[in-house]
Formats: structure tokens, sequence, C-alpha cells
């Protein structure tokens, strides 16, 4: 099932999804940054430099899209992961002020995009060229699913339904035609179906919308459940 996506939607997670992440942001003491997240090697401050970034890496693709003069998100794969680094290392109050500045500038700089310039193409970290209409659904991806991975109480079940069914879209899409298992989604919560195509014949695969994003995203998906009520297939990294 596709998830249908606008632009307007895209804005409207941007927003719904920065809210979440910095609120939960807030409820986690300067301390607990130093520890763990769902992403291997990383620190919640290694999670909260890369927001930061990317939301600098973006405001590039808004300039590019903007004015013609090509601006990547990174300059290499290999200065994003030293910039994130090095920005770990900051003190915390600066970490988090770096956040929400970068934040706060990405929303202006999209905000001055007329109707002609989001649909000028820019190329994603990936390689991906894509309308500059994509990059308010990059930063909403961004900002819900990492709310998640900060480990301060934020769950998939509770981001939005329609960006859930939209991120599951997403994934699945690009999943399909890759290396990993087939897959045939339902979620038990909402109606919505997805085929993954893939190796052998399609593993029916259920959960609730929370549960099947964050599975097929790589992270914990208790609940999820593959053929006769057993373990979903594990899958390949998704980015």
């Amino acid at each position: 099932m596709a998830a249908d996506r606008s632009r307007a939607d895209s804005l409207r997670w941007v927003a719904q999804g920065t809210a979440i992440f910095f609120g939960a942001l807030a409820a986690l003491p300067d301390d607990l940054l130093e520890g763990p997240t769902a992403l291997d090697g990383w620190s919640g401050r290694h999670l909260l430099a890369h927001v930061a970034a990317n939301a600098d890496a973006l405001v590039n693709l808004a300039h590019w899209a903007r004015t013609g003069e090509e601006r990547p998100m990174y300059s290499s794969p290999a200065q994003r992961d030293a910039d994130i680094e090095a920005g770990a290392r900051r003190p915390a109050a600066e970490l988090r002020a770096w956040a929400a500045q970068a934040a706060e500038t990405l929303d202006a700089r999209l905000a001055e995009l007329d109707e002609q310039q989001w649909d000028h193409e820019v190329r994603t970290a990936q390689g991906r060229t894509v309308p500059a209409e994509e990059v308010p659904w990059m930063r909403a991806r961004e900002v819900m699913v990492h709310a998640v991975d900060l480990g301060a109480g934020v769950e998939f079940d509770d981001l939005p339904d329609d960006f859930l069914a939209a991120l599951i879209d997403d994934i699945a899409a690009k999943r399909s035609g890759a290396d990993g298992p087939a897959l045939a989604l339902t979620a038990t919560d909402h109606g919505g179906t997805w085929a993954v195509s893939g190796a052998g014949d399609p593993t029916p695969v259920t959960g609730t919308l929370g549960g099947l994003a964050a599975y097929l995203s790589g992270r914990r998906s208790d609940g999820v459940t593959g053929t006769g009520g057993g373990p979903a297939p594990e899958l390949p990294r998704w980015l």
C-alpha cells in the first residue's frame, strides 16, 4: 500500500518531529548523553551531533535548490564522520545549542523556496538525484526516527500514524529488489499492507505500524512476528 505524501505533509512532519525530538532531548540530562543509543557505537552526543550536522547538510541542499549553485550535503563521507566525532566532543550546552540553531536555520531556508525551486534537482548523501521537494521528508525521517534512538522514552508507536505509514512505504520501496528477503507486511492496528520484493517467497510479517517501522528501519521490533508467530526474517542495513 502506498502512502500518499505531499510536501505539506512532509513539512508538517518536520515540525512535529522537531518538537518530539527536542522534547525528548530536553528530558535527557547531560550525563545520559554520554551513554549508548540504539545505534551501534554512537552515544547520545554522537546522535545529537549527527542530527545537528544533518540540518546543516540539508541547508546546503536548500541553497542548491534556491540558487542553482551545487552544494553537496557533505564534502565527503569521511568528513561527515569526522564532523560528527568533533561535534560529539563539544560541551553539552554548545552541542544542544548547535542542534537547535541548525534546525531553525533549516526551517528558514526551506521557507524561502518558491514553487519552481522546490522542483530543482539536488543530490542526497547516498548519491540519489531528487527534487528539492524531497528535502523536508529527509529531515522529517531524521528527527522522528532519531527521537526514538535517543532512548529518552519516545517509541515508534508514539509517532504519528500517517508519518509511520509513509515511512513504511518509503523503506519498503527502498528494500524491494535488494538482497533481503521478500516480505508481505500487515499492520495490525491500521489495515495497511505492504510488499517488499526480494529473495524467496514472501514471508508474512505482522505488527503495529510502529513495530513494522522499527523492524524495517533495523531497530528493536517487539511484537513483530513472521511465519507462524515466529521471529520475522533478519534484514540487511537500511541506510
